[in-house]
């Protein structure tokens, strides 16, 4: 329960419920959930507290477990094997029917469809409910619910582990923390290929390494035995040779209040270990050609703390998901990457349910984006679908997440996500692995692996 009272009020208007609150959010010390709501985790709601009943109308079905097994012939290091290869397009939308559908679209998915009438369409297949994780991840979410609590100011979280922290989230913060925290593994590493194509589809391929330890993910942990670190992150930029031996490293914070994120930066020219605590917020993302801020890779990453976050409610949608047809060796770039988004022949859209948080600038603090409105997956807490305007408020950029279950583990998480300028036709793409290798789970990475000794040597390498 909350610290004092409020109000809480439920209205439907048209697809989407709003939640109405007594008083705003962020001034606020959240506490964990009463025991009686943590119980709905194992009966009306999912562990990670999706609704386990289907919706409209039966087109968004049940949940009853998601992927439990791997497909037959798949292992594990190779291509995913999409267990959903024979559903068929049931309709495609497009800016001639577009009108029958706005309902469950967005307004940046709407600029969409008008920006590119001749070439963007949303392919819309069955709802499959695939998102299923480890029995401990459950366990943790159970444990959460009971537990979790914000910071005073929002900027961090106490009381939690392994997981999304709030599976049954009362304020847009707890929303997003549950995004920023979710499960991706103990520790994962990829080889992806980054575009930024000019408006005429012209691009260069950028090929980034990434390694990822999740201190927060691993049995047992709590904030004080990962010494206030979530997350370990190094990024290496491989090609092209102008950008070679870049490489960021980070380490995440969980009680950000207590300590932000540290960043440092090795150059290759330089040959020389910076810190870079401008690797945050709207700075220009790795390699990007300023078609990504820094907290847009992951959809939304780092602080959140120059936003005001309000939890407006749940909504059925037309998102992407179980993006199989995208994670495939059988495709070469040039087959996904086109003039103004990517090929929307290999994408799959699905209605979804999903929980809406809008974030509104606070007065005194800067960022490119004025307003964001993410789209967070009820079944995974990935962030989907981002509307992001800029001081015109005007729809500015529109970015997309292409998830699919890793079920080797299993767990959800993109594929592929693209951040769509609709000013100049551009775009930024993120994650294309179809001629690379598929992300590794579970390594054995060490936290000295990602100490700056280790960036200094990895720079000479």
């Amino acid at each position: 329960m909350l610290n004092g009272a409020f109000r809480f009020l439920v209205s439907s208007v048209g697809s989407i419920v709003l939640l109405s609150w007594g008083f705003g959010f962020d001034s606020l010390t959240l506490a964990k959930v009463s025991e009686e709501e943590a119980k709905k985790l194992e009966s009306s709601l999912t562990p990670m507290g999706a609704e386990r009943a289907g919706g409209a109308g039966g087109r968004i079905p049940a949940w009853t477990g998601g992927i439990t097994q791997t497909p037959q012939g798949f292992q594990a290091g190779n291509y995913h094997i999409d267990p959903f290869a024979s559903d068929q397009v049931l309709y495609r939308i497009n800016a001639e029917n577009l009108g029958e559908h706005t309902q469950r679209l967005s307004p940046g998915q709407i600029a969409m469809l008008q920006r590119y009438p001749e070439t963007w369409f949303l392919n819309v297949y069955p709802t499959r409910r695939s998102a299923s994780y480890p029995k401990e991840v459950y366990e943790a979410l159970k444990r959460n619910a009971r537990s979790a609590e914000l910071t005073p100011d929002g900027n961090g979280v106490l009381g939690a582990q392994m997981t999304s922290p709030f599976p049954i989230p009362k304020t847009g913060l707890e929303a997003i923390w549950n995004h920023l925290l979710r499960y991706r593994g103990k520790s994962s590493e990829r080889l992806v290929v980054q575009v930024a194509p000019t408006a005429s589809g012209q691009y260069s391929e950028v090929l980034i390494e990434e390694k990822l330890l999740n201190a927060y993910a691993q049995p047992g942990a709590t904030i004080e035995s990962i010494n206030n670190r979530f997350a370990y992150f190094l990024q290496e930029v491989k090609a092209p040779a102008r950008l070679a031996g870049t490489i960021l490293l980070v380490h995440e914070t969980l009680n950000q209040q207590r300590e932000p994120r540290n960043a440092w930066t090795y150059n290759p020219g330089q040959r020389r270990v910076r810190r870079a605590p401008n690797v945050a917020f709207d700075n220009p993302g790795t390699a990007s050609d300023g078609q990504r801020t820094s907290d847009q890779l992951d959809m939304f990453n780092g602080s959140p703390e120059r936003y005001h976050w309000n939890l407006v409610g749940k909504r059925e949608m037309y998102l992407p998901y179980n993006s199989y047809r995208l994670n495939q060796n059988s495709l070469q770039v040039s087959d996904v990457v086109k003039a103004g988004h990517l090929n929307p022949e290999h994408l799959r859209y699905e209605l979804r349910r999903v929980w809406v948080v809008d974030a509104t600038l606070k007065p005194g603090t800067s960022h490119i984006y004025k307003r964001r409105t993410f789209y967070l997956d009820e079944d995974s807490w990935q962030i989907l679908l981002v509307d992001q305007y800029d001081n015109r408020d005007q729809i500015w950029r529109v970015s997309e997440a292409y998830p699919i279950n890793y079920y080797e583990i299993p767990l959800i998480w993109d594929t592929v996500h693209a951040h769509y300028d609709l000013q100049n036709g551009r775009y930024l793409a993120f994650g294309i692995n179809n001629q690379t290798q598929v992300v590794r789970f579970n390594l054995d990475f060490r936290e000295a692996d990602f100490a700056q000794g280790a960036l200094r040597q990895a720079g000479r390498r």
